[in-house]
């Protein structure tokens, strides 16, 4: 059904694209002008009343009413009456009032009566940025019971029914259907910006020969994404797919597995960081003997790229004159900023025909809301670790500083790495946990090999480089959340982490035990441990973490393709309707929406 033209406007100012989307705003309450027979004590009434006397007593004005409808006189009371009241309620006037029905001594009160002009109807209130008889004439004009059966009775509700919200809200069924409908609707638009391009061409390389020359055997996970991006490759339309990973799932093995896939045709990988970039650059030339790999950063020589089979980089890929490639490839795509974004989208939408696109991350999203982001792209799960690691996590205070400098010790006469990572580079009055500058002296006096480093650093990289080959501490802020691969690293204190999303807890946590060490992950806390710190400290799953993250904070929009914070929905609760969206899952695909 098509809107009219006239309403545009004022749909627009709701938010309002389709039908459900106007459906789904529902009144925040009802006001019941039927007059009824008995009164509905503790709720707000309508009487049709003759007024008998009015008195001021102070700030009170006291009536004696004749209610017609119950066939019984009652009292009401106006607190601060004003002088229309006066005016208005004289002994003998007979007015339709409404007001809340109290039991008061044995008697029935009405308080605060106000005079009404129109009965036996019920007014739902919207709270909206437009008028409520606005919203009122827009569901008469477009919610009829055909197309909504269920939510119909929210808008044109019974007197039964206000009673039944007044007592309890909405019931359950109710309450399913709005959220069915709510992440329906959801998903048909996720389903409609979902357009499909046709491919440069098929990648149908073999890819058995570098799969057994490994000199280790893939995971299942990592053969099943590699099949699913295999799929994706024999097809004339352009793959869109995300894997995504747990820390340490081996997706840099995936990656170099789609490379070869495409094979002899050129591949393209953008990584967000140069360590990230160089870390991936070193593998493939370590298992890809055969391909003529390039390197590509802000700082690297003008080469011509077009001589190469695979050319890895950072965002400086951007700003190159990049070679046709049929595989364009990001790793985690959500930490270039929004204009890096829309560059890596002109990257692959040259002409009618797009190379495949896939987006690596290794940072799992909650299963509620990958079905939800499969409507726009098709995702892949990586579960399964290379090896089984052994971290242990513990939550830590003040007066465990000694046995945690012990650790420190120990762990260093291993010739083990650990890293300390604090919430500030600079002292703040309003945080009490120290920040670098102020600790750095502490562990430079008492340690060697002690380096420093933090996001606005501009050595930084060259700073990580040396604490992986000759550093024992290192001193930071969540910057080494994604990054370097630090084989020794056994070891991860994080200050304040109470003040950290459970996400990036778990990817700072996932820095240790990278190859199988004995790994330790301390959390150092001047407050007493909350449940969700605990709760953390109690799985390693990157799955769980992202389900236990979802539960302690809102899931936010993902028509934008990305997960945020923040709510995003009126009724669906991503935490717990799991069963309701796989419904409406379901029903989308059927539709062939």
């Amino acid at each position: 059904m098509n809107f009219e033209k006239d309403d545009y406007e004022k749909l627009k100012k709701l938010g309002v694209e389709n039908l459900i989307d106007l459906a789904l705003i529902a009144p925040v309450s009802y006001n019941n002008l039927f007059i009824q027979a008995t009164p509905n004590i503790g709720f707000n009434n309508v009487i049709d009343a003759t007024i008998i006397s009015s008195t001021k007593q102070g700030k009170i004005l006291k009536l004696y009413l004749y209610a017609h409808n119950f066939d019984m006189k009652i009292q009401g009371v106006i607190f601060n009456p004003r002088y229309f009241h006066q005016k208005h309620f004289l002994p003998g006037a007979r007015l339709f009032l409404q007001g809340k029905i109290e039991n008061s001594f044995q008697s029935l009160q009405i308080l605060q009566p106000q005079i009404i002009d129109e009965i036996n109807k019920i007014i739902p209130k919207y709270k909206t940025p437009l008028q409520n008889k606005t919203v009122i004439s827009l569901m008469q004009k477009y919610i009829t019971k055909e197309n909504f059966p269920t939510l119909h009775d929210i808008h044109f509700p019974s007197v039964e029914f206000v009673k039944e919200f007044e007592k309890s809200g909405f019931s359950k069924e109710l309450i399913d259907e709005l959220k069915y409908k709510e992440i329906l609707n959801h998903l048909q638009k996720l389903s409609s910006k979902k357009i499909d391009f046709a491919s440069m061409k098929k990648l149908t390389n073999d890819i058995t020969p570098f799969i057994n020359s490994l000199p280790f055997k893939l995971t299942n996970d990592q053969l099943k994404a590699i099949e699913e991006i295999k799929r994706d490759f024999q097809s004339n339309k352009a793959a869109k797919r995300v894997i995504m990973g747990d820390v340490g799932c081996g997706k840099t093995m995936v990656i170099l597995a789609a490379v070869m896939l495409s094979y002899p045709n050129r591949s393209i990988l953008m990584a967000p960081t140069t360590i990230l970039a160089a870390q991936i650059y070193e593998e493939a030339k370590k298992y890809l003997k055969d391909l003529k790999i390039c390197f590509v950063s802000s700082k690297s020589e003008v080469v011509d790229l077009k001589e190469f089979d695979f050319i890895i980089g950072t965002h400086a890929l951007l700003y190159k004159d990049l070679p046709s490639a049929p595989l364009v490839m990001v790793d985690e795509q959500h930490r270039f900023g929004t204009k890096q974004r829309n560059l890596i989208t002109k990257l692959i939408s040259k002409g009618d025909k797009r190379p495949h696109f896939l987006q690596f991350s290794a940072t799992p999203i909650p299963r509620t809301l990958s079905l939800i982001q499969s409507s726009i792209i098709d995702v892949t799960t990586i579960k399964e670790l290379p090896f089984k690691k052994d971290i242990q996590t513990k939550i830590v205070s003040s007066s465990d500083f000694k046995s945690l400098i012990n650790h420190v010790d120990s762990e260093i006469k291993k010739n083990n790495q650990i890293i300390i990572v604090y919430p500030l580079v600079q002292e703040s009055e309003t945080i009490e946990y120290q920040s670098i500058q102020e600790a750095k002296g502490y562990w430079q006096d008492r340690y060697k090999n002690v380096y420093v480093t933090f996001g606005k650093d501009r050595e930084k990289e060259s700073i990580l480089e040396d604490f992986r080959d000759k550093g024992d501490i290192l001193i930071a802020t969540t910057l080494i959340e994604v990054g370097i691969s630090l084989p020794r690293l056994s070891t991860i204190v994080i200050v304040a982490p109470e003040r950290l999303g459970l996400a990036t807890l778990h990817q700072l946590r996932g820095r240790v035990s990278r190859t199988g060490l004995k790994g330790y992950c301390y959390l150092f806390t001047k407050i007493k441990p909350s449940q969700r710190l605990k709760e953390f400290s109690k799985t390693l799953d990157g799955f769980e973490i992202a389900e236990l993250d979802l539960k302690y904070r809102q899931g936010g929009d993902l028509l934008s393709g990305d997960v945020q914070s923040g709510k995003s929905f009126r009724w669906f609760d991503p935490k717990s309707d799991i069963e309701i969206l796989k419904k409406a899952k379901q029903d989308v695909l059927r539709r062939g929406c």
